[in-house]
């Protein structure tokens, strides 16, 4: 079997590649990836639209409850410059928060009218922030309902890989479990070991070469999945001790992706295990299930990461 390697990054500095000896890895064990890019301009860099719909719900919230107040502050400021003579009503408070609070049924186009706007400046502002608070409405709730659509995959990858004896030789293997109650189809399984090797020039590049699964896929995931990767004559772990493995940097990177039964949608996650996350000649402890009276079979997740 020929094995495909793909050079992705070189010790040649002119290059603008990572330079050989670092020892951090390229993707964390949540997924994401331990990369930042410089040399790139600012405008490049800045995605609102990608960051609201990847952040979590909590900091969500909290970036449109800044905003929300930050601009019903900006417009009450420019309503108190226009002086005590461009609003009427709300006198019992202060000047300053009958602005805020004006500015609040604006932007929300509540239109209480106890508080209104008088004379040609105070209207002005006005107009702008009923344009901007309509806007930033529809704004919020396009992206709240994009990140409800959105299908999440909540697949949990054992702690460790181990490399254990499978059938009669040995094997690079770690297991997965879907945490939803929504199914998983069409599930399919990738991996990648990344490891830096010398070149010609005395220097080194890292090389990502496909490791050969058992299986590859499985049709529906509705129990665990051990992952396997025979170490045999074709394989680049054959004849490698765990010494080896930190010599060359490794680090294997898994991905995963399906299609969520319940939208149809296809869902991916990732993460990645190096050196010390690999137990050596030990094997995974298999996760007990049994059949309950009425028939459902229950399996025990909270053994997924434990070896033997």
């Amino acid at each position: 079997m020929q094995r495909r390697e793909v050079v992705t990054e070189s010790s040649d500095a002119t290059s603008g590649t990572v330079p050989g000896g670092s020892t951090a890895r390229l993707l964390d064990r949540d997924g994401s990836f331990n990369v930042r890019r410089v040399g790139v301009h600012w405008r490049h860099l800045v995605a609102p639209y990608e960051a609201l719909l990847s952040m979590s719900w909590p900091r969500f919230l909290g970036v449109v409850i800044v905003f929300y107040v930050a601009a019903n502050a900006i417009f009450a400021a420019a309503y108190e410059l226009c002086g005590t003579s461009g609003m009427t009503g709300g006198d019992e408070l202060p000047f300053y928060w009958r602005c805020f609070f004006f500015s609040v049924t604006t932007f929300a186009t509540i239109g209480y009218g106890h508080i209104s706007p008088k004379g040609i400046p105070a209207h002005s502002v006005m107009t702008v922030e009923s344009f901007l608070g309509a806007l930033s409405l529809a704004l919020v709730t396009g992206m709240a309902f994009a990140r409800f659509a959105r299908p999440l995959a909540k697949v949990q990858f054992s702690r460790q890989a181990v490399v254990a004896p499978h059938r009669g030789g040995w094997a690079f293997m770690f297991r997965v479990v879907n945490l939803r109650k929504s199914q998983l189809i069409e599930v399919e399984a990738k991996v990648l070991l990344s490891r830096r090797l010398p070149t010609a020039d005395g220097g080194s590049a890292r090389r990502f070469l496909p490791l050969g699964l058992e299986r590859e896929g499985v049709l529906f995931f509705p129990m665990s999945w051990t992952v396997v990767h025979p170490i045999d004559r074709d394989s680049p772990l054959y004849g490698m001790t765990l010494s080896d493995l930190e010599a060359c940097e490794a680090e294997f990177i898994v991905l995963l992706k399906g299609v969520d039964e319940a939208s149809g949608a296809g869902v991916h996650t990732r993460t990645s295990y190096v050196p010390r996350d690999v137990a050596w000649a030990k094997s995974l402890v298999p996760l007990a299930s049994h059949v309950t009276p009425d028939g459902t079979l229950l399996l025990d997740v909270r053994h997924l990461d434990d070896v033997q």
